[in-house]
This record gives structure tokens, sequence and C-alpha cells, in this order.
């Protein structure tokens, strides 16, 4: 029970502080794309991301690339995977999933809570029942993806020796990503 709970609280966090960096880079890849010039990239363990750009000559277009390449780009790398390899391990599928569900449910949410950058994307004129009709259908894909793996995305039931070493694995992705971001971030 322990070792399940490590597993799945590790990876948790290593999903989150993934999806940030991928979510991040969605907005980056925007304001490259549209001519945009980034100013500052918060990006670290301790604080929600952002990404600041200055001036913005497509703000509509900045604030749309951030969720969608963040919840579409983890997904399209597992299935050039797939298509490749024929399968993919699960903690990438589990990550994939993880990404559509959380930029979806933001993007939904945004259309009765906004915040961040649902509250930009109606400012610059996005109607809240586009967030909700974008959001709600990545989020139900990112919950296939899951029900795909099974019961506790693949590991409910698995040997002792699977979560030992699936809990170290997490562990370890762990504290390199935050122990990066914190470089980078104290880089800067």
């Amino acid at each position: 029970m322990f070792a399940t709970a490590v597993v799945i609280g590790a990876t948790a966090a290593t999903y989150w502080l993934l999806m940030m960096a991928v979510h991040e880079s969605g907005h980056a890849i925007g304001a490259r794309l549209t001519g945009g010039h980034i100013t500052k990239v918060v990006l670290t363990p301790l604080a929600l991301s952002r990404t600041d750009v200055s001036p913005n000559p497509a703000p509509l277009t900045v604030a749309w690339c951030g969720p969608l390449i963040g919840a579409l780009a983890p997904a399209a790398v597992c299935a050039v995977i797939a298509v490749a390899h024929r399968q993919t391990g699960r903690w990438l599928r589990a990550f994939a999933g993880f990404c559509l569900v959380v930029n979806g449910l933001y993007l939904a949410s945004g259309a009765v809570a906004p915040a961040g950058d649902t509250q930009d994307l109606l400012q610059l004129g996005s109607p809240p029942a586009l967030l909700a009709a974008v959001g709600l259908p990545l989020a139900a894909a990112g919950l296939w993806m899951w029900h795909r793996l099974g019961p506790l995305w693949g590991i409910a039931g698995a040997p002792l020796t699977d979560l030992r070493r699936w809990g170290w694995m997490s562990v370890g992705a762990l504290c390199a990503v935050a122990g990066a971001m914190l470089a980078v971030s104290a880089a800067r």
C-alpha cells in the first residue's frame, strides 16, 4: 500500500512539473510563430508557471497555444512512438493522459471560473462556450487514455518488485525534474 502511494504521489508530482514545461513551451512556440518576443518564462516547482511576451502581436494565439500544445503534444508523441515501435510505456501514456486532463479541465473551468490563460482568452474575445467545447473533449480523451491503462494507471495488482522499481524511478524523475527547474530558474 505504501509503495503504491509513493508511486502515485511521485508520479503525479513529476507529471505536474513536466506538464507545466510542455504548457509553457506551447506559449513560447505561439509567441515565436507570431513574431512575439518572450521576455520571461517562470518555470519552477515553487510557483505556477507563466510566459511573458512583449511585444505580443497575436495574444489570442499565444494564449491558446499553451493549453492546446500542452494537451496535444504529449499525446502526439505517444502516437508517433506507438506507430514506430507498436507500443509505448505506461508511464508515457499516463503522462499524455494527464496533460490532456489537466489542460482540458483548465480550459473548461475557465468558462465558469476564469483565471490565468482562461481569463486572458475571455478578455481577448473567446466565448466561454468555446473554452468548454474545446476543454471537455480534451479531458475526456485523457480519461480514456487512463482507462485503457487499467486500474491505477496499470499499477493495481502489479508485483511489489515492479512497484518498488516504478517508485524509485518516479522519485528519481521528480528529483531530477525539480532540480533542473530550480537550477535553470536560479541561473536567470
